[in-house]
């Protein structure tokens, strides 16, 4: 059972919408919850994503949005392809000065180039509006998938390191990636995406 939320407690829109050849990036709503709750409970969605449990209700659906309406940044956004969500892709800032670019998107939407797409989109976002010099990523190291997305937006390997994924009860080894402004600058030849 969904549980009932005052709408005074959440953003109703968000400031900022990215939009790139084929997709929209905006923040995720209550009207997202049961969307993002189907995505994110199979099982192999869950096992690559690090603090996601397995089963993924849409309580935890509305626990995740309600922590999105009330952060200080717009950097979690819903991707939508033709008006449906696929997936969702963010910064998570453990520390101010280090973001951790993080992308998900449902195993019907895989292999795609939707990742790509939604990465380049938010990277740019965050050396444009943001005062970081790199930006943090990881992908485990049994999903080559997620680490060519990585490689092909110009993030470079650092290290083999050990995560804890909550879906799996236990720790997994994942490749490190780092991604500093400089390179950025460097290689930005891609489309950049509309914000409005």
């Amino acid at each position: 059972m969904l549980q009932e939320l005052p709408s005074s407690t959440l953003r109703e829109a968000c400031s900022v919408v990215l939009e790139t050849a084929r997709l929209v990036l905006r923040q995720p709503t209550l009207a997202d919850v049961k969307a993002i709750a189907r995505l994110v409970n199979d099982r192999r969605v869950a096992d690559n994503l690090g603090r996601v449990p397995h089963p993924y209700t849409p309580d935890d659906a509305i626990s995740f949005v309600t922590a999105v309406a009330r952060a200080d940044r717009d950097t979690a956004f819903l991707i939508e392809q033709a008006g449906e969500p696929i997936g969702m892709v963010g910064l998570e800032w453990r520390t101010p000065e280090l973001p951790e670019l993080g992308y998900w998107f449902g195993v019907e939407h895989w292999g795609r180039g939707y990742a790509t797409e939604a990465a380049r989109a938010v990277i740019d976002y965050a050396f444009d509006e943001f005062d970081c010099e790199r930006l943090l990523s990881s992908a485990r190291v049994t999903n080559p998938a997620s680490r060519r997305v990585l490689e092909k937006c110009g993030f470079q390997w650092t290290g083999v390191e050990l995560h804890r994924f909550t879906a799996l009860g236990s720790s997994a080894p994942v490749d490190a990636f780092r991604f500093d402004r400089s390179v950025w600058a460097s290689l930005k030849h891609w489309q950049p995406a509309r914000r409005r």
